[in-house]
């Protein structure tokens, strides 16, 4: 269990400097919301299941897809 704890922060840690550096904005929420669920699955696993649920729905669904319907009326690539 300890290995996988390792495994998702390591996971977290790549995900947020992959979202600091990718110019495709659309990339970029698919990459935070790979984050967003990782993270609900890590405060699931730290026995928090009414955060991880909050994380899920906001994190990763609600967020989501707002910045995904704000993208589509935008341009897609950064300058």
């Amino acid at each position: 269990m300890e290995l996988l704890n390792v495994i998702l922060v390591v996971f977290l840690i790549v995900c947020a400097i992959a979202v600091e550096r990718t110019k495709d904005l659309l990339g970029a929420v698919i990459i935070f919301a790979a984050y967003s669920l990782t993270m609900a699955v890590l405060w699931l696993m730290l026995k928090a299941p009414d955060i991880a649920l909050t994380e899920a729905a906001i994190g990763a669904g609600a967020t989501t897809i707002l910045f995904v319907a704000v993208i589509s009326r935008t341009r897609r690539m950064e300058k």
